[in-house]
């Protein structure tokens, strides 16, 4: 069973894997993606510990929170036993706006109101535990963002706050105007994009005391490719390491390392197979040693530390 932490000092407690629904209608095979399928994998998980659902209103082109409220629908129970952050502010072309010419952010106050109210409706919740604005709206205050933000705190409907691809002073800016702290900052984050630990994000998140969520742990898939030259040297070195570390995979070495970091991201795994869940679950027994974790850094870059 993986550990639970408080992801802020007035944050939810989230399960240190979190389950990343973005691609749970992407199976080829229809029968993994039906309500009875989902609410398995979702028990599944929750067994295994993770008990944290992520997703987002334009999930598989909004339409994946209807899912996940109909794979709910099932076992409404169940929904008592796990955490759900969703994410809004981003929309684009699609069957249900036929008008729309370009894809473009919003994130008045009136707009995530609105698609809070509609994530709520389609996954038949009565609160969400954690709503992330999902990129930063640049036509949009920061007094007007948090406007909508602390009406949906006040009246219940969302339990805690954050952002998701924002920046140091973004989210510092955002955070200014909040009745309660923002609690988490959702960021690209692996051994193939390392910009949090060097632009300020990671840094930030310790000095505020809340743990960030790391997603594409594995680098949109880039990482488990051998064509790419830092990928095939990671696969060297894993391969190098792995006996040391019980028989440890690259895949699992990589969520090891992100979780290593004192920041203490929460990394969000994107798979539909169950054995690879259960093989990321493994990757939270993993203590890197500190030559070990730098070794995986020198792979990655290709060049020693500065």
């Amino acid at each position: 069973m993986i550990t639970r932490h408080r992801i802020a000092p007035n944050g939810p407690e989230f399960s240190r894997l979190v389950y990343g629904t973005w691609r749970i209608l992407d199976d080829e095979d229809k029968a993994n993606s039906t309500p009875q399928a989902l609410i398995n994998r979702f028990k599944a998980c929750a067994d295994l510990g993770i008990t944290t659902l992520d997703t987002a209103e334009i999930y598989g082109t909004y339409h994946v929170e209807e899912a996940i409220g109909g794979a709910l629908k099932l076992d409404p129970a169940f929904r008592g036993k796990i955490e759900i952050v969703t994410k809004c502010g981003i929309y684009i072309p699609c069957e249900f706006h036929p008008g729309r010419k370009v894809a473009f952010y919003n994130l008045t106050a009136e707009r995530i109101i609105k698609s809070t109210e509609k994530s709520l409706r389609l996954m038949g919740i009565d609160h969400i535990d954690l709503l992330l604005v999902h990129r930063p709206d640049w036509l949009t205050s920061a007094d007007e963002t948090a406007a909508g933000l602390n009406k949906l705190l006040k009246d219940g409907k969302i339990r805690s706050a954050g952002v998701s691809n924002y920046n140091v002073h973004q989210f510092e800016l955002l955070n200014s105007r909040m009745d309660q702290p923002l609690v988490t900052n959702q960021v690209e984050f692996s051994l193939l994009h390392m910009d949090p630990i060097y632009d300020g994000t990671a840094d930030q998140c310790q000095r505020h005391r809340i743990l960030p969520m790391a997603w594409s742990p594995l680098a949109k898939g880039a990482l488990m490719s051998k064509e790419d030259p830092a990928a095939a040297r990671l696969h060297a070195k894993a391969a190098e390491l792995g006996a040391k570390y019980d028989g440890a995979t690259l895949d699992q070495l990589a969520y090891a390392w992100i979780m290593a970091h004192p920041s203490m991201p929460l990394p969000i795994i994107g798979t539909n197979k169950l054995d690879r869940i259960q093989a990321c679950v493994k990757a939270t027994e993993i203590k890197l040693e500190r030559e070990d974790w730098y070794a995986l850094w020198v792979a990655a870059k290709g060049h020693g530390i500065p």
